[in-house]
């Protein structure tokens, strides 16, 4: 089973049929889809929090790994991960009560505060205009469910009170953010497909955007460690015994990861009225899921998927300078996903990196902190590392720009999201400093 998406490819001239009166009978060109623009970034990492101290971060090749204290890690083989430390939700919301909050919903809305904060813009600008709110995730509020089955066994029934049962509704990370915002006139969604979801999440805000259903968007994805997804990692075998290495011959797995990665997307047009300065412009995406495999990717799907991604944004694929990888330092992934897109790319693919070295793999979050990753990448010049490396994987024949960051004129970057069951999806990010489709080098 086989389904392939990817946007519209652009405006056609289209007749009304004959007597209409809704409009006159003359053909009319529909408008030209509108350029989509990121003019605003919110992250949560175990590196930094903040656009600022992200990039510093990501920069730095800064590890953010240490014990997780969120759950009891008794009687697991490892205790390492990648947590948001020193996260005050009173002192980061504004509306929302962090007492009838989980903990991913206030990443989200944290996240999502900060990115309209670095986009120069305020509450009543998005009031004022029909906008999209969607965040992806995979566990949505397991966590905040694994305290409140603690407290049921311990308690029974008196555990199940209001606030303990608002806590724990997955659909409340997109209406977190909008009652955070205090918004109205908007369409909140949900994303689960899992490992994939932020970029899912871009995709949906960029449809919006450049059909002329919304003037913005805020979209991302947003995940809380819990005990449950780690438990689930380590039956699997998946958890690394210290770092996470993507895509070296001693890699030995993943470490789970929270956080939050939220994007202000909005068209070109109002970007440039109000004089906003703009990280990237998103130029298209590809999804497509085989289903082949509950947890194992299939290598012909995912380089599907980048050519789905490549038409829809009208990018070559000797245009790309950088691809941030999904990267998970797991056998099979790594592997699997430097076969698709050397199937694509050929023996010379572009540099090639693994973020999730550095923030771990914050879930329905990690595409989304890709993304931002590779804006910043695009407007500062640089290429962040892949952390932790030692000795590139012969399998996996790719410059993952060990260790330190490197200066670079990057253009065009390809963001990956991969997920189990087969959820893919494909983000193409490009330097906005040229009219549509003057990319080439």
């Amino acid at each position: 089973m086989s389904a392939d998406r990817t946007a519209p490819a652009g405006g056609a001239a289209r007749t009304e049929p004959a007597g209409s009166t809704a409009r006159t009978a003359a053909a009319r060109p529909v408008a030209e889809p509108r350029r989509v623009v990121l003019t605003g970034c919110g992250a949560l990492s175990s590196i930094g929090d903040g656009v600022a101290e992200f990039t510093e971060g990501l920069r730095a090749g800064r590890v953010g790994t240490g014990d997780i204290s969120v759950f009891d890690t008794t009687g697991f083989p490892s205790r390492r991960g990648h947590q948001v430390n020193g996260f005050d939700a009173a002192a980061r919301l504004h509306r929302l009560e962090p007492e009838r909050t989980g903990r991913a919903t206030q990443f989200a809305a944290a996240a999502a505060r900060m990115a309209l904060d670095d986009a120069g813009l305020d509450e009543e600008w998005l009031r004022a205009r029909r906008g999209t709110v969607v965040v992806g995730t995979t566990d949505g509020e397991v966590g905040e469910l694994d305290l409140l089955t603690e407290s049921a066994l311990a308690l029974g029934l008196a555990a199940f009170t209001g606030a303990s049962l608002s806590r724990t509704a997955t659909g409340g990370l997109a209406l977190g953010v909008v009652r955070e915002l205090g918004l109205s006139d908007v369409e909140p969604s949900t994303v689960a497909t899992a490992c994939a979801a932020g970029n899912y999440a871009i995709g949906a805000g960029f449809d919006a955007i450049r059909a002329g259903r919304a003037e913005w968007a805020l979209v991302g994805g947003a995940d809380a460690l819990n005990r449950k997804t780690f438990a689930g990692f380590a039956r699997l075998g998946l958890i690394a015994p210290d770092e996470c290495r993507p895509f070296d011959t001693d890699r030995m797995g993943l470490l789970t990861g929270e956080g939050a990665g939220l994007l202000l997307l909005e068209s070109e047009e109002s970007a440039r009225a109000r004089g906003a300065e703009v990280y990237a412009e998103v130029l298209g995406y590809g999804i497509n899921c085989d289903a082949s495999h509950p947890t194992a990717p299939e290598r012909d799907s995912v380089a599907r998927c980048i050519r789905l991604a490549l038409e829809n944004a009208s990018v070559k694929p000797e245009e790309v300078d950088l691809i941030s990888a999904h990267g998970t330092g797991t056998p099979t992934n790594d592997t699997t996903e430097i076969a698709a897109i050397r199937e694509v790319y050929g023996d010379r693919p572009p540099r090639t990196v693994g973020v999730k070295a550095m923030i771990g793999h914050t879930m329905g979050a990690a595409s989304a902190l890709g993304a931002i990753a590779s804006a910043l990448a695009i407007r500062h010049g640089f290429v962040p590392p892949t952390a932790n490396h030692r000795t590139t994987d012969p399998d996996c024949p790719v410059d993952v720009v060990p260790n330190a960051s490197v200066p670079a004129d990057v253009r065009i970057v390809q963001n990956n999201g991969l997920a189990f069951g087969g959820n893919n999806a494909v983000v193409l990010l490009g330097r906005h400093d040229s009219p549509r489709g003057e990319y080439a080098r």
